[in-house]
């Protein structure tokens, strides 16, 4: 595994799908402040994985100066099922810690599928990351962002309008250009 490349194709998404497309409006600015950390794990079993799971809360209950970390995972839950079943077991580490209400995990997977969705439909392509990643957001600056915000509620159905209007043939090619398959 290239570890470089993986990060650099996770840094390609993320300018071109999640703040190109402006898919979350809070990741922009977070971005540009240097404040998200990238880490590509070498974890080739969940029991690792867990671990480097806890070692990142650990890392951002020490450095306040980084606001979030992206725990990217090339080599383990590949299968969109077994990582969306995984998630269940990292909130449970997240109340082992104590850090429940501090810390929450967001899903990203390249095979991201919402609930009753088709594999291809564009509205996929909101939560589909070039690898599978577990995203570490303080609960706090979530709080903030979604209090200074407009309307919250509008973001999802944004995004599906904006990735419907563009189309899954677009969003494809776009994908592939990410360097990552």
């Amino acid at each position: 595994m290239d570890s470089q490349a993986v990060s650099a194709a996770v840094t390609r998404w993320l300018d071109t799908f999640v703040v190109g497309m402006n898919l979350c409006p809070f990741a922009g600015p977070e971005i540009a402040q240097n404040r998200v950390r990238l880490v590509v794990s070498e974890a080739s079993d969940e029991d690792t994985l867990l671990a480097a799971l806890q070692e990142e809360v650990l890392t951002l209950v020490a450095e306040a100066t980084t606001e979030t970390t992206l725990l990217i995972h090339p080599l383990v839950l590949d299968d969109f099922l077994d990582y969306n079943d995984f998630l269940g077991v990292c909130d449970r580490l997240l109340q082992d810690m104590n850090a429940e209400g501090e810390f929450q995990i967001a899903s990203f997977h390249p095979q991201y599928r919402f609930a009753e969705t088709a594999t291809e439909a564009p509205e996929n392509y909101a939560n589909r990351s070039p690898y599978p990643l577990l995203h570490i957001l303080r609960e706090s600056s979530v709080s903030r962002a979604v209090d200074a915000h407009p309307n919250v509620d509008q973001i999802p159905e944004n995004n599906i309008a904006r990735l419907n209007k563009l189309g899954a043939a677009r969003l494809h090619e776009l994908w592939l250009q990410l360097n990552c398959e």
